[in-house]
């Protein structure tokens, strides 16, 4: 399975407003509406880095780099990606005349945050430093977007490190959470032996049996991310074993 880890950075809307609290701001008084400013993207298990933006080439080349990439990957790994990266880079996409990437799976890892841990934050830097991964690139905050966009080169050669730091934090985050992703795509559709559903290891533990109403299902538990997972291929219960909830 190739699995696309990406993060992009967009920029900010820009407006003409008249204060600076409790704004209702129009369409017409919008200038310029948020684009991606850049991406880093690697594919899982491989040391290289990718990365690309509106400084470094092109909005159009850094575009189709990005489709290339995703039109190549089985599943995509990210951080709020479900809500930001990847609606905003359809919306590119559309507005470049480019057609929908192949159809991928997505992991979006603040979901799984949210869904199954109850951190303080669910921010991923809070996360990579509370489970000992490392932390976010530190940078000057807000004045960092508004120089890159003034093409700064300094300004970019910084944004590059922590876009790039971004994926290497994701990577780390998504191995460490791989066990407890609900519906992660099936490694046993990219194999030919039976392997763990969310890492693709053949280290598994038979533990048991899932049982419904009438069958019960060989259960496994992968000995390297601990994901459960079970036999497609059931065996029917005894007739005394059936009863009536």
């Amino acid at each position: 399975m190739k699995i696309l880890l990406l993060d992009i950075e967009g920029a900010p809307n820009l407006a003409a407003v008249w204060g600076i609290w409790q704004q209702s701001i129009a369409l017409n008084q919008l200038l310029e509406s948020s684009y991606t400013l850049c991406y880093a993207a690697k594919w899982y298990g491989e040391s290289k880095i990718m990365f690309d933006s509106v400084y470094k080439t092109d909005r159009h080349t850094m575009l189709k780099s990005i489709h290339s990439l995703m039109d190549e990957a089985d599943a995509i790994v990210h951080y709020n990606g479900n809500r930001f990266d990847i609606p905003m880079l359809n919306k590119e996409f559309l507005e470049a005349g480019m057609p929908p990437p192949s159809p991928a799976k997505h992991i979006d890892l603040l979901q799984t945050s949210r869904s199954k841990f109850r951190f303080v934050s669910n921010k991923l830097d809070y996360i990579a430093q509370r489970l000992g991964l490392g932390k976010k690139t530190e940078h000057e905050g807000h004045e960092l977007w508004l120089k890159v966009m003034n093409n700064d080169r300094k300004a970019w050669k910084r944004m590059e490190e922590y876009n790039k730091n971004d994926v290497v934090l994701l990577e780390a985050v998504y191995d460490k959470f791989k066990g407890w992703i609900k519906s992660h795509p099936n490694h046993n559709a990219y194999s030919a032996n039976l392997c763990c559903t969310n890492c693709g290891s053949r280290k598994l533990n038979k533990r048991g049996f899932a049982i419904t109403a009438t069958r019960k299902y060989q259960r496994y538990q992968c000995m390297e991310c601990g994901a459960w997972s079970k036999s497609v291929k059931s065996e029917k219960l005894e007739k005394e074993q059936i009863v009536s909830l």
